[in-house]
């Protein structure tokens, strides 16, 4: 007789996984913990970042860990379509999807440009519908699919000078209420997590009087951890939690509570 742990971790077996934005701080820590939940991974990347997607994959491989990498500029439709194509070819056809790509451009409404804007929705917004719609009629076929989309506490709460970045995150969970509808009757769950601020690169390379300020206003006096991030993902990709969709998961400390 198995136990619950050791069904939980066959349940993906064979089954590929794309996380797009999959070498960032979040996005490695997700494709670890899929890999090690015995998923297919597959780490999308820009095409400008082949030689650190590269060392990435040789440093997972260190682990023990077999993650596959593939260029893809999300913010393009037809490049989308091309790295589909060639996961499909290699691996099959995508289970479940993480929408984890994303960019910062900040300024003020006063002072940002089109370009800031665009940018940021491009690859926030737009590229959740550029890589979804490619895998979303696999999914309907099989009659099973995750979709899970990485949002942001500021895309419920808003944050001064991230008008962009704010519209592209809320504007990733009207998506997830939309497919979670129509993927339903067909097996497939959509979900959103919006995180608050989390331990990467980025954070850690604050002042340090910029990020003891962001500690001090988050109940739990801490930033999130990548990892658990990853766990919260695995936890709506799991089959015994098929009846989760059309969420929004917060993992934020308690900084917002809706």
């Amino acid at each position: 007789m198995t136990d619950s742990n050791t069904v939980a971790a066959q349940q993906p077996a064979g089954r590929v996984a794309l996380v797009t934005g999959g070498i960032g701080g979040i996005g490695t820590a997700i494709c670890r913990r899929l890999a090690q939940d015995g998923w297919r991974v597959v780490a999308n990347h820009h095409p400008s970042e082949q030689e650190a997607a590269v060392a990435w994959r040789n440093d997972l491989a260190g682990e023990g860990l077999t993650v596959d990498t593939i260029a893809g500029d999300v913010s393009d439709f037809e490049d989308c379509g091309r790295m589909i194509a060639a996961i499909k070819a290699d691996q099959g056809p995508v289970a479940a999807l993480i929408n984890c790509a994303g960019i910062t451009r900040d300024k003020t409404f006063k002072k940002m440009e089109e370009a800031q804007w665009r940018a940021v929705i491009d690859v926030n917004l737009n590229s959740v519908f550029n890589v979804t719609r490619q895998v979303w009629e696999d999914m309907l076929e099989a009659g099973f699919g995750r979709v899970v989309n990485i949002s942001s506490v500021n895309g419920q709460r808003g944050q001064f000078g991230q008008a962009n970045y704010a519209a592209a995150k809320a504007g990733m969970h009207g998506i997830t209420m939309t497919l979670a509808q129509e993927g339903a009757a067909k097996g497939i769950t959509v979900n959103t997590i919006s995180p608050g601020y989390v331990e990467t690169a980025m954070t850690l390379a604050m002042r340090d009087d910029v990020r003891e300020a962001i500690v001090a206003s988050v109940p739990m006096r801490r930033m999130g951890r990548p990892d658990e991030i990853a766990s919260a993902v695995a936890f709506l990709l799991d089959e015994a939690n098929g009846y989760v969709t059309g969420a929004n998961l917060p993992v934020n400390g308690g900084l917002f509570m809706h």
